[in-house]
């Protein structure tokens, strides 16, 4: 047994980028559009903050509920607020748009970046039906501008090593793929939660899979560089909250080389998370444990002296900071992006896949 302690991890767009980075050119301004109960606006602003790609931030806030935070964040980067995307867009030229609102109201907010000529970054879900989302792909595609959903784990450093292992044939061909995402149920048991957007179905898609598992079926993808093409399971409430979204979902997967893989995503702690990403190939395994357990343990076959190598830590950024900072270099030009307009639409495509399976019994093939 080997234990190593990574300290020097490559950069966010190095994993994801053959090419080096350009040097930085002149930094662009991003327009942030939400509304009162849009998630993650926190990490959005501290990261727009620390970003030096970023030399001016507009807001888009319907309600002004969030005007305050963003000025305590950004200081002076904050440059003016508006009260819809249109009144924004009429007045100014971002180069990228970071939407994060409820999936319902996500689309028409996207479009209009996207008709404004922005590249965009979109909290996920952004859409109840991947047909929306797919119109907007068609339209990023077609006008060359990114659109990348925020799958920030992508980015993380025991994500890109072990991608960067799996590349490198380290455990050969791959086999199968284990999937384990479970956070709290504690959440779903308070009043307030009840009524907010990602409680309801008609305006989040859905729960657990769509709001949490759905990282870690793109990392499934992402790592192994194989698409889901078909899904069966099972999705419902086992906890009994008042909500009508899933607690739970138990999923098959097959993927495009005909492997096949599950994924258990679920609220069933008292706190915290439970989670593990597995993955079996020809010439050995890795395991990724993002939650309370080692970061990154592989074995492979082909070592001179086979034996389980075990990261203990990494040193390095993780979360929305680095992925805020990619989208903003992608946008500008310096890198490319974490993630393409199919890569956020074929997750999606393979969430409401997954529900289908559950509604009907019956196995579905992701087109």
């Amino acid at each position: 047994m080997q234990r190593r302690t990574f300290t020097k991890i490559l950069g966010a767009g190095a994993a994801l980028s053959a090419q080096p980075s350009k040097a930085m050119s002149e930094p662009i301004e991003v327009g942030l559009i939400t509304h009162a109960g849009g998630a993650h606006l926190g990490a959005y602003f501290s990261a727009l903050a620390d970003t030096p790609e970023v030399n001016r931030v507009v807001l888009s806030d319907e309600g002004g509920e969030n005007a305050t935070a963003a000025r305590s964040a950004l200081g002076a980067k904050l440059a003016a607020t508006y009260s819809t995307p249109q009144e924004m867009f009429s007045r100014e030229k971002p180069v990228m748009a970071l939407v994060s609102m409820e999936a319902l109201l996500a689309p028409p907010a996207i479009e209009a970046a996207l008709e404004a000529g922005c590249h965009v970054m979109a909290e996920k879900p952004s859409c109840v039906r991947a047909e929306d989302f797919e119109k907007l792909v068609e339209k990023a595609n077609g006008a060359g501008r990114h659109l990348m959903l925020a799958l920030a784990n992508r980015l993380n450093p025991e994500v890109r090593e072990a991608r960067r292992l799996i590349q490198q044939g380290k455990i050969g061909k791959i086999y199968g793929v284990e999937l384990h995402l479970i956070a709290d149920q504690t959440r779903l048991t308070r009043p307030e939660y009840h009524g907010r957007w990602y409680a309801q179905k008609a305006r989040a898609g859905g729960g657990h899979l769509i709001w949490l598992g759905i990282h870690w079926l793109d990392l499934a993808m992402f790592l192994t560089g194989l698409r889901i093409t078909d899904v069966a399971g099972f999705a419902g409430n086992v906890g009994g909250q008042p909500i009508d979204v899933e607690d739970s979902a138990a999923v098959a997967l097959r993927f495009e080389n005909g492997v096949f893989g599950t994924i258990t995503s679920g609220y069933y702690l008292d706190k915290g998370y439970h989670s593990h990403i597995k993955i079996w190939g020809s010439e050995g395994w890795l395991q990724i444990e993002r939650h309370g357990g080692l970061p990154l343990q592989w074995y492979s076959q082909g070592e001179e002296q086979p034996q389980v190598q075990r990261v203990e830590s990494f040193d390095g950024p993780s979360g929305y900071t680095p992925f805020v900072k990619a989208c903003v270099r992608a946008s500008a030009g310096l890198d490319r992006a974490p993630l393409s307009s199919d890569d956020s639409l074929r997750v999606l495509k393979t969430v409401f896949a997954s529900y289908r399976a559950a509604e009907t019994g019956r196995r579905q093939t992701i087109s």
